[in-house]
């Protein structure tokens, strides 16, 4: 504690005020605030020989630590014990924002490994001192901290108004984020939202979950209360419209210098627009439609996904978007297009551009897309890591070009929804590429008679084009990798018998395989955590749960025998006697994960 100098003038009773057990002044205290006597009839004389740093601070609060701890938020952090030193204490300089990184989180918040970076930014403000100051209700300033930092928007707003250390706190706890997730109800008003942002004012990465619909006036709060935003995704309900146009949304991206990733849901009313960011390396859109003109001004975009809507009639001309795409962006890393309308012509205006730093092409739904069109991806790109054509029409012969040109480079290979695969294809796609991690080859094995019948309700509704070559009703599938970790098999009807031996799959998906046989299902997968296996047969869950239950019985008793003198019986060695154990690698090993299965 620091020692205190009691001015000479004041009697012994305003002496006895400064002792460090006294608190400050309470609310409905007959009391002055300054030297602890009786108000009535009582002329204090301390303020007339305060110093002349403490005429600014009103009278009330020079007693009140919290006031003080409250100042800035090293001070309110870690502070020493209060004094009544004549001289006001200046407190330390503020740290910059970054050392306070997502202090602040309003989504899914972990509290086990929320608190580190916390605890440092507790340190290194001032580890001489200790946390101890009161801000109300016996709590220290850290503590506090610690409890409002884990509370929404709406829970902080009301905790503002108990006291004012725990408004300083919050006003800190705001100034101190970069990353805010928010949902806004459909009862929620412009205002709300423009209230939130501008209470953070160092906001880098800010993502919006939309329940009412939004339009130019958000963005124009956004650009308004958010100077130095760098990251802004933007999702809607099934309930909310998206009522941007392109104008206002190059408007927007043209004003924020700093934006490096634009991530948006619901699209369909843009119309057309123009691009402009010297900074902007990622750009997300969904539900596009009818794009009348599309012109991307971005040298440094890395990742771009195109989505459009699943309507008929749509205008947009796909080989000149992408024309302009791939010229004005030397940069593309990821390139992600989804629409019915996708042809062969766009996969050669895309291989023309020859684009040297991609690395993961994805082209979903495109009835038109052939095994020509995985030729001419395979001549220009053959440092790809992941390729998708799922809803193409190409067949085994096209699976045969891809093993051919990326066998060493391929980690990802997504197939679903193309009808012209057979079982043979897939099997000689993972025995060919040995980096395969992930592959989904989802309604590739489809029973014909399931085809004819569509599902209306599906979300992909796509013409189904069976092969003109004869195929079998039902196939079978073995697969053997040594690093596949996740494979979906979801909606092949036409696979009765299954035998999988991959001791790095940690994910299988087996939604609606209706026909797969209990007694054809062979699972040889040590490090299967999680099976998907929703619409599939009573019995294939049984034999699902058993395979997984009994993948380790063949090993329980991994210590030889011997028979007994007499020789009628043979006895287990005793684990004493064994000459050599097993080492600790196999012994973790053998250990048995758990594995759920997932029925929706």
């Amino acid at each position: 504690m620091q020692h205190n100098r009691p001015h000479p003038h004041l009697v012994a009773s305003v002496a006895t005020a400064a002792d460090p057990i006294k608190r400050g002044k309470k609310r409905g205290s007959y009391n002055c605030g300054r030297c602890g006597l009786p108000k009535k009839g009582h002329s204090c004389h301390l303020g007339t020989s305060a110093a002349p740093s403490d005429s600014h601070h009103p009278p009330f609060s020079t007693p009140v630590p919290a006031a003080a701890a409250a100042a800035s938020p090293s001070a309110g952090l870690s502070s020493s014990s209060p004094s009544f030193s004549s001289a006001a204490r200046h407190p330390p300089p503020r740290h910059p924002v970054s050392h306070l990184r997502r202090a602040l989180s309003f989504d899914d918040f972990d509290v086990r490994t929320g608190t580190s970076e916390l605890d440092d930014c507790l340190e290194a403000s001032d580890q001489d001192e200790e946390v101890d100051t009161d801000v109300g209700g016996g709590l220290t300033a850290g503590c506090l901290w610690e409890i409002l930092r884990r509370l929404p928007p709406a829970g902080l707003s009301s905790a503002a108004q108990v006291c004012r250390g725990w408004r300083e706190t919050s006003r800190r706890l705001w100034r101190a984020v970069e990353e805010l997730r928010l949902r806004v109800p459909t009862t929620a008003e412009i205002g709300f939202v423009g209230s939130v942002l501008q209470k953070c004012t160092g906001l880098l990465r800010l993502s919006l979950r939309m329940e009412r619909d939004v339009d130019a006036t958000m963005l124009a709060c956004i650009a308004f209360s958010c100077p130095n935003l760098e990251s802004m995704e933007i999702s809607t309900s099934a309930t909310a419209i998206n009522r941007i146009n392109g104008d206002e949304l190059g408007r927007f991206v043209a004003d924020k210098r700093c934006l490096t990733s634009l991530k948006m849901e619901g699209c369909i009313n843009l119309g057309g627009f123009v691009l402009n960011s010297p900074s902007l390396s990622t750009l997300w859109l969904s539900d596009l439609y009818s794009l009348s003109k599309t012109v991307f001004n971005c040298p440094n975009l890395k990742e771009v996904s195109l989505e459009f809507s699943h309507q008929e009639k749509d205008s947009t001309d796909l080989t000149k978007m992408v024309d302009g795409l791939v010229r004005s962006c030397p940069r593309l890393q990821k390139i992600h297009v989804a629409s019915f309308f996708l042809s062969h012509s766009v996969v050669l205006v895309l291989t023309a551009a020859n684009l040297r730093c991609l690395r993961m092409l994805s082209l979903v739904l495109g009835s038109e897309i052939t095994d020509a069109s995985v030729a001419a991806i395979a001549s220009s790109y053959s440092n790809l890591e992941l390729l998708d054509l799922s809803g193409s029409s190409i067949s085994d012969s096209g699976i045969g070009m891809i093993c051919n040109v990326f066998p060493r480079k391929l980690s990802m290979l997504l197939l679903a929804l193309c009808p012209n695969i057979t079982s043979s294809g897939i099997q000689f796609a993972t025995a060919q590429l040995p980096l395969l991690e992930l592959m989904d080859c989802g309604m590739t094995i489809c029973d014909p008679n399931d085809l004819r019948q569509p599902d209306e309700s599906s979300p992909c509704n796509i013409d189904r084009r069976l092969s003109k070559k004869p195929r079998h009703i039902y196939q079978k599938l073995i697969i053997k990798h040594d690093r596949l970790k996740k494979l979906s098999l979801w909606g092949c009807s036409g696979l009765d018998a299954l035998c999988l031996n991959c001791p790095e799959l940690c994910d299988l998906n087996l939604n609606s395989c209706k026909n797969l046989h209990p007694d054809r299902l062979l699972i040889q997968c040590p490090n299967l955590e999680s099976v998907h296996a929703s619409g599939c047969q009573e019995l294939l869950l049984g034999a699902i749960e058993s395979q997984i239950n009994n993948e380790f019985s063949h090993i329980e008793n991994h210590f030889p025998y011997k028979h007994s003198a007499d020789g009628s019986k043979r006895v287990q060695v005793p684990r004493m006697l064994c000459q050599q154990l097993f080492s600790d690698d196999k012994k973790r090993s053998t250990m048995k994960r758990q594995c759920s299965v997932i029925i929706d």
